[in-house]
């Protein structure tokens, strides 16, 4: 996993982040999502293709509530067995807003799931693991996944895992809508900051959270 980290110990311009273009950094994020939903594409396509006969369902779809946040995200769901299947999504948000805030981030959350009557329909529990990279300044994250970034701006990794509920309604053929809700613990390791451009170095901290790791009101899409 590639760690972009600033070399500078004094002053740091905060254009040159994760998301910028930065002459100081070699790390090219958008390349490197690109790559990994495209491995993530390939794995489930895979899975579908080397499942049996009667578990070959797959399925694309988005998230709304991150859709209404600005936050590119796109997700797949295959099935593994009658009541098993594997969801995989990723998001994306790389966007500056007024007076230098900003809650850019990426994440990747897999999640297998136990369907307690049939796949993609009605009752469903699950098991994730999540983990991203993100540069938040000026802004309070939800739920405050990434310390206090009111006044400084924090720039590094998290990680974890948590457990859901679910249910899936059929509204046609090929469409379906999905209410999901997950919690969990999220740990996060950052530099942080001075908040304004060009904003010193501060140092470095840790940050622990437990609570509602996940959150979907996803429109789902059967492809086969």
């Amino acid at each position: 996993m590639v760690f972009c980290r600033f070399q500078e110990l004094d002053v740091v311009n905060s254009k040159d982040s994760i998301y910028g273009s930065a002459s100081e950094h070699t790390c090219n994020v958008p390349v490197f999502l690109r790559h990994l939903l495209a491995g993530l594409c390939c794995l489930v396509l895979w899975l579908a293709g080397a499942g049996k006969a009667d578990a070959q369902t797959l399925a694309v779809k988005t998230n709304l509530l991150y859709d209404a946040t600005a936050t590119v995200n796109i997700g797949a769901e295959v099935a593994l067995a009658p009541k098993w299947t594997l969801d995989v999504s990723g998001n994306y948000n790389a966007w500056d807003w007024k007076d230098n805030r900003k809650w850019r981030h990426f994440l990747v959350q897999p999640e297998a799931r136990y369907w307690l009557c049939e796949k993609f329909n009605g009752h469903f529990f699950g098991l994730h693991l999540h983990g991203g990279q993100f540069n938040a300044g000026n802004v309070s994250t939800p739920f405050g996944l990434f310390g206090d970034c009111r006044n400084t701006r924090h720039e590094g990794w998290y990680y974890g895992a948590g457990v859901s509920y679910g249910y899936q309604w059929i509204l046609g053929k090929r469409w379906n809508l999905e209410l999901d809700l997950g919690v969990g613990y999220v740990g996060s390791d950052y530099d942080m900051y001075e908040n304004p451009v060009c904003g010193a170095w501060l140092g470095t901290d840790h940050h622990d959270y437990f609570g509602i790791t996940k959150a979907s009101v996803s429109i789902i899409f059967m492809i086969f």
